[in-house]
């Protein structure tokens, strides 16, 4: 005979992940409505929407995952709804790369050459990496005796995927200039920033999204020109033993792969994906998300560092944590709160690797 908290745990199964789902879908929509909004130049947009896709794709082996505990009903249900994700994307990028017109192609072409544009095209869905010039100036796909493009020929989003196929560290970058339609710092360590006010008669920052990754014994604090407007989302990615400040983010915060950092971040949603010995210093307005992560520790913003030109309301949820890894009853393993002797008031100087 089941004893009476063995159904009422799996319906709170049920529940917690309809929720968590619902949650979802709704930031993959925001963030796929805004990618018109990303300048495609420098592959920030290129970025954007290979997030939603990993976002899409993670969201569908959820679904499976929690095939145990869902209804059959449900799980179609979920399923049509990734598939309109799906759909949605697809539709979106198609707006941003129309159709090229009809042309006949000559016959005495070789018929396993390919033309600059159709290589560009192949290089941009990750069929073709770093297509090189032959003599004639057709492209060859020939991947081992021919050096691929040099890197400083190629785009952001494309130097980015040849980095990661010869292994080597990415370029360090850093653009955050008021012209542009996005703030990218990438690759840097024992870097020490703090981002510049909006100054008087610039574009104000707020719709731009931020990305910060590849940085190690690193302090930014991304918070003084989001005392104008917020930032609308942000990405970290591949952080270690760094201090980030974010300022106000209107949207999403999606983090990703850190390692021994220290966080304080104002935001509406916080979603932390694989993540070790983590201090979160949090002011949010809806659950914190967490999934494959463990020694996450949790606090709220302190008081000296939630800006009044925010208007904030009271609502801060930052306890109030949703690991996807731990479903049953009872405190995660995965995170704590962080206990009050031991935090800070504002962020502290990073320590040198040595």
């Amino acid at each position: 005979m089941q004893s009476p908290s063995e159904p009422q745990s799996e319906a709170e199964s049920k529940d917690r992940f309809f929720t968590y789902f619902r949650h979802e879908v709704t930031a993959l929509q925001d963030q796929m409505d805004r990618l018109n909004t990303i300048a495609p130049g420098g592959g920030e947009r290129n970025d954007a929407i290979d997030h939603c896709l990993a976002g899409i794709d993670r969201l569908s082996h959820e679904v499976k995952d929690a095939s145990h505990y869902i209804p059959a009903y449900d799980q179609r249900t979920y399923s049509e709804a990734i598939k309109a994700l799906s759909a949605k994307l697809q539709t979106i990028r198609a707006s941003f790369n129309p159709p090229k017109k009809f042309s006949f192609k000559t016959k005495s072409k070789n018929a396993s050459a390919l033309s600059l544009a159709d290589a560009a095209e192949l290089a941009g869905s990750q069929r073709l990496r770093g297509p090189v010039l032959n003599g004639s100036g057709a492209t060859s796909t020939a991947p081992s005796s021919f050096a691929p493009t040099p890197l400083d020929r190629l785009s952001p989003s494309e130097r980015k995927e040849q980095e990661a196929a010869l292994g080597l560290q990415p370029t360090s970058t850093l653009e955050y200039s008021a012209a542009s339609r996005s703030v990218s710092i990438t690759g840097h360590e024992k870097l020490d920033l703090v981002l510049p006010p909006t100054s008087s008669g610039e574009t104000e920052i707020g719709g731009r999204t931020a990305t910060l990754s590849h940085l190690s014994h690193s302090s930014v604090d991304l918070s003084p020109p989001t005392l104008s407007a917020p930032f609308a989302a942000l990405y970290l990615k591949n952080l270690s033993n760094s201090t980030i400040t974010t300022g106000l983010v209107s949207g999403a915060t999606h983090i990703t792969s850190i390692d021994s950092c220290t966080l304080f971040v104002a935001t509406r949603q916080f979603r932390m994906h694989k993540a070790r010995n983590v201090d979160v210093y949090l002011q949010c307005g809806s659950r914190p998300i967490i999934e494959d992560c463990e020694g996450v520790r949790f606090a709220p913003l302190p008081e000296g560092m939630v800006k009044q030109e925010w208007g904030l309301d009271a609502t801060n949820l930052w306890e109030e944590v949703d690991d996807f890894n731990w479903l049953k009853s009872g405190q995660s393993p995965n995170w704590s709160v962080l206990p009050e002797s031991e935090r800070v008031s504002r962020p502290l100087p990073v320590e040198s690797s040595g």
